[in-house]
């Protein structure tokens, strides 16, 4: 495996993490410009929401995860819109699914045989690498990751390491991800910065480069265990150090923000945010994740209301 790269030496990467500096009063105004700007309406949100559904990792990473709530999440995730409501817009036939299934390393099996029964294709994202904290062995974390991959993941979402991070062993942090690189085998690898525990948005500028440079396929921004989880700031942060990577490298990674996003409303406003820094290119599930448990729910939620006129009752609406 090389580096995305194009250096044979890491070194010189290195000392652009090492120069970096984030004007935080830039970024606060940047992220205070999406959120105020204006949103699709009618038939054009609904459009854009069932984009919004198509980028979903639908997840459950709860303690008490059994293969049948794990089996009705994979449902879910292969049918995440009621038939009767994609029809009435004229997109039933358009194979509307999420993006992936999320759980944990332990529930991979079950949600890869739960998929193959109802004939999907759809990827089985498992979360590795000690989970949300990161604080396991090396040894244990890897062996995770090749644990999750020989049962059938296709996507690993692995965490950093903080303490390398807070305390600026760059050049270890580079390391220790390239090892879980390399254990994910052909395996997508997205690479979770924890945002919420690395202190700056210098920090979490430099930990989006390194990640990049040891050949993650997206940077996530939270493990949604924080407390504080995906922002609108941190997100224009990391987008910049993918859009900085990709005119240095040629080299697109994709963005993931998850934690906390729970409303139809906030997936529009990280749909716009995604075209106004990266361009249409990065509003895919190729390049583009939303990780979410409840958000699909509020997203099919409204789409009842403009297919309907109405809000729908609990009961009318399948569990997301």
């Amino acid at each position: 495996l090389t580096c995305h790269c194009y250096s044979t030496s890491i070194t010189g990467y290195l000392e652009w993490v090492l120069k970096v500096r984030v004007n935080t009063q830039a970024v606060l105004k940047r992220a205070q410009q999406i959120q105020g700007g204006k949103v699709a309406k009618k038939q054009w949100q609904a459009a854009w929401l069932l984009k919004a559904v198509t980028c979903i990792d639908l997840t459950t990473l709860a303690g008490d995860d059994t293969p049948s709530n794990v089996h009705r999440l994979c449902m879910k995730a292969t049918q995440p819109i009621r038939h009767d409501l994609l029809k009435s817009m004229d997109m039933h036939d358009k194979g509307i699914t999420t993006a992936a299934v999320c759980v944990y390393p332990s529930r991979v099996a079950d949600a890869v045989k739960s998929l193959k029964a109802a004939n999907s294709s759809l990827p089985v994202a498992s979360v590795a690498t000690g989970f949300p904290a990161g604080q396991t062995p090396l040894k244990t974390r890897l062996e995770e990751v090749q644990m999750a991959v020989e049962d059938g993941a296709t996507e690993i979402d692995i965490v950093i390491n903080r303490t390398l991070a807070l305390t600026g062993q760059w050049r270890a942090l580079y390391d220790e991800i390239r090892q879980f690189r390399e254990a994910c085998g052909d395996a997508h690898m997205k690479t979770i910065l924890a945002v919420g525990e690395l202190g700056t948005f210098t920090n979490v500028y430099k930990a989006s480069l390194v990640s990049m440079m040891a050949g993650s396929d997206f940077i996530k921004t939270s493990t949604g265990k924080e407390s504080v989880n995906a922002t609108y700031p941190v997100a224009i942060v990391m987008v910049r150090a993918i859009r900085d990577y990709c005119l240095r490298t040629g080299y697109k990674v994709g963005f993931k923000p998850a934690g906390g996003i729970r409303t139809a409303q906030e997936s529009l406003v990280w749909l716009t945010l995604m075209k106004e820094e990266l361009g249409d290119e990065w509003l895919s599930p190729h390049l583009f994740r939303l990780g979410a448990s409840s958000l699909l729910a509020d997203i099919e939620r409204q789409i009842y209301h403009y297919v309907t006129g109405r809000y729908p009752a609990y009961h009318e609406l399948p569990m997301a």
